[in-house]
């Protein structure tokens, strides 16, 4: 389980808090899903778990370790994370990029096993990328690269898997099948805490839904709790309807236009 006590985040020259007091859980066993308008501290959340964003007061944990005691490595085999934006560094193998996420268990001289091997096919085939394999990383596109991305995470086998945005330019298909994998991880008892704009998805696959505003949680809960009309109008600033997807019953959220003014 992954655990937010009490975490204040806070950049220099900004009027408030990027994170302020924000407290939940994501546990083992469920797709716990953080949503909210931009700049409303989620990324920042991220950041503050992998310790790229300093706390100024409160508590990070998984299963009760507090992340600040962790070292890099141990951090790495525990908890394994897709940001939001990344490049490569270099052209590599995309085969050999996704090994990468072997490298928090095998360290600087340590070859790899079998069972690391395995690891990787097993990333390649869940993320829907072994096509991809023996492809240089420049020649990817977008949804590719990320795909990628997703697959070098999987094969670190954590006991909690963090995404943000992890759809961002995937196609419809893709999307479904990210949230689809996601889903079934969670189900396999992997804590999966998924930062997403797409509500209407993470309405239908998330346990529960955690949606910030300006720093702070506005509201948690299963779907059908926080997908609520007035709240998600209040929140976004938008006027909103909800009603139910026809093919699930999942609460789905349906942006309405203004009036034009003349």
């Amino acid at each position: 389980m992954i655990a937010f006590s009490g975490v204040v985040v806070a950049y220099p020259g900004m009027g408030r808090n990027a994170v302020d007091g924000v407290s939940f859980a994501a546990p083992g066993g469920n797709l716990t899903a953080l949503a909210g308008p931009n700049g409303s501290g989620k990324s920042t959340l991220v950041r503050a778990l992998i310790r790229r964003a300093e706390l100024s007061t409160g508590r990070i944990t998984i299963a009760d370790d507090d992340v600040a005691s962790l070292s890099p490595g141990e951090l790495a085999t525990r908890v394994a994370v897709v940001p939001q934006r990344e490049e490569a560094a270099f052209p590599m193998r995309v085969r050999e990029y996704v090994g990468l996420g072997r490298y928090p268990h095998l360290g600087l001289w340590k070859a790899a096993s079998a069972s690391d091997e395995a690891a990787v096919a097993d990333a390649l085939i869940q993320a829907d990328v072994e096509p991809l394999a023996e492809r240089d990383t420049d020649a990817l596109s977008g949804g590719e690269w990320q795909r990628v991305r997703i697959a070098r995470a999987l094969a670190q086998k954590t006991e909690a898997l963090v995404l943000d945005e992890p759809t961002t330019f995937l196609d419809v298909a893709h999307e479904m099948a990210i949230f689809e994998l996601l889903h079934s991880l969670a189900r396999n008892g992997l804590a999966v805490l998924l930062v997403s704009h797409q509500l209407n998805l993470v309405a239908r696959f998330a346990d529960s839904i955690v949606l910030l505003h300006e720093g702070r949680v506005a509201i948690s809960g299963s779907p059908d709790e926080v997908m609520r009309a007035e709240r998600l109008e209040a929140i976004y600033g938008w006027p909103v309807v909800v009603s139910r997807d026809p093919a699930v019953g999942a609460p789905a959220l349906v942006p309405l236009r203004r009036p034009r003014t003349l």
